[in-house]
């Protein structure tokens, strides 16, 4: 038994934030309704609603910003790609394009947390070895740092439902955060734990779900600190080049609730730091990657795939249409350009007609002023069953991005694209079938 008094901070599924004063003994504490003699609750409904108002705002801006930005990045992207293709080797330009295109990796990173943090990013889940998942985040985390991280024990975790990219970068943020809280070096800790909520008690759906504890030995957070640690932009990280954003946690935050999820805190000055993520689990066991077809066309990871046929791309931005104009031309395809919907259904009713159909469209999922793609591929589906439609959008929290074949695509290509990704994902969609949720392309 341990006799002290610890600040807890609950972020909860209503977005509410509840600050808790404890002079608690406890064996260990990770929510509120498990801890003893509870002396102080204070809960300022009107205030928080006034921060969440705020938080909104922000966050609608920070989404339509990234939205603009993914299209400036896919042109810029794009045509840094479809460069590099035309110069020859060992050319002194290459290196200069490389870093001009790792530049804008970093920028599409950027753009992409800041959709997270307007929206929560729409997940695209799965079931996924949440254990493998951590420890590979944890690794690349504390690459290169002082840190170390321990992992406890491991008895039959169960698969977590989750979006494993999205939940990858909310276990980043929180060992980068563990790392900077000890300057000095040190070990974090992680410890999983399989438990089942009984909504009674719990703020959580019922069900089972995974509790991830990363556990830090660093300088704590000061009570005056802690109930900001989520908000956006709060940072107590030095002015300067040293300044932090003050996202890191808000992103976790964003994404940890966007799975049905729960993030909380304990922290006590001068001992450290325990962040809890709660995840549900998944209904089916983690799959492995399939095996790629033997029959399929072998394709580097690093090369673009060369095809042919006739592809229609809709899209309302001139420089997008120019974009895929000369990237499915350097590919080997004809190509075709609609600016709306509308259009892109006439065209592809006057192409069956003339018994010299599409091969595949493009549909852009966002068309200012006009019938978007959500719309349109229910049009072509009325004309043609059997279309074959990859949705493309910058807008990666959109329903219809995360769950496209319930919508009627078969692949999505997120903006800002590249050739590689946007060619081998082209090319397995001419060639092959439209795949279904039940049966997956080979990767």
């Amino acid at each position: 038994m341990i006799a002290s008094i610890f600040q807890v901070f609950v972020s909860t599924t209503d977005n509410f934030r509840y600050h808790y004063g404890y002079n608690a003994r406890f064996i260990r504490c990770r929510r509120a309704h498990v801890m003893t003699h509870r002396t102080e609750t204070t809960k300022d409904r009107s205030d928080l609603k006034r921060q969440i108002r705020q938080l909104e705002s922000i966050a609608a801006l920070s989404g339509g910003i990234a939205h603009d930005y993914n299209n400036l990045l896919t042109a810029i992207m794009g045509n840094i790609s479809l460069a590099m293709e035309h110069i020859p080797p060992g050319s002194k330009l290459s290196p200069l394009l490389e870093q001009a295109l790792s530049a804008s990796r970093v920028a599409k990173t950027l753009t992409r947390r800041l959709i997270t943090f307007s929206k929560g990013g729409q997940p695209t889940k799965s079931p996924t070895d949440i254990v493998h998942l951590v420890e590979n985040a944890a690794a690349f985390s504390l690459s290169g740092s002082n840190t170390n991280y321990h992992v406890g024990p491991v008895q039959e975790i169960w698969p977590a439902q989750v979006d494993a990219q999205q939940i990858g970068q909310a276990i980043h943020n929180l060992m980068v955060n563990a790392v900077e809280s000890m300057p000095g070096g040190g070990t974090v800790s992680i410890d999983f734990k399989n438990v089942t909520i009984d909504s009674s008690t719990s703020l959580l759906a019922a069900g089972r779900y995974i509790d991830i504890a990363i556990t830090d030995n660093g300088v704590g957070i000061p009570a005056e600190h802690i109930e900001k640690i989520f908000d956006p932009y709060f940072s107590t990280k030095d002015k300067g080049a040293n300044r932090g954003t003050g996202l890191g946690l808000s992103i976790s935050h964003s994404i940890v609730i966007q799975h049905g999820g729960e993030i909380t805190v304990t922290s006590r000055v001068g001992v450290g730091t325990t962040f809890h993520v709660l995840l549900p689990v998944g209904e089916t066991p983690a799959l492995a990657n399939a095996p790629a077809s033997p029959t399929a066309k072998q394709q580097s990871p690093d090369k673009p795939v060369h095809g042919g046929g006739k592809i229609l791309v809709m899209d309302d931005e001139a420089m997008i249409r120019e974009l895929a104009g000369n990237l499915l031309q350097h590919l080997g395809y004809e190509v075709d350009f609609a600016e709306e919907g509308q259009m892109a259904v006439r065209k592809y009713q006057a192409a069956m007609n003339a018994s010299k159909p599409y091969d595949a469209v493009i549909l852009d999922l966002t068309i200012r002023g006009g019938m978007g793609g959500e719309e349109t591929i229910s049009r072509l589906k009325a004309i043609d069953p059997s279309v074959k439609a990859i949705v493309s959008s910058g807008y990666s929290d959109n329903p219809v991005v995360a769950h496209y074949q319930e919508y009627g695509f078969c692949d999505v290509v997120a903006k800002p694209y590249e050739l590689i990704e946007f060619s081998q994902k082209l090319y397995r969609l001419v060639t092959g079938d439209c795949p279904t949720p039940d049966r997956q392309p080979a990767t």
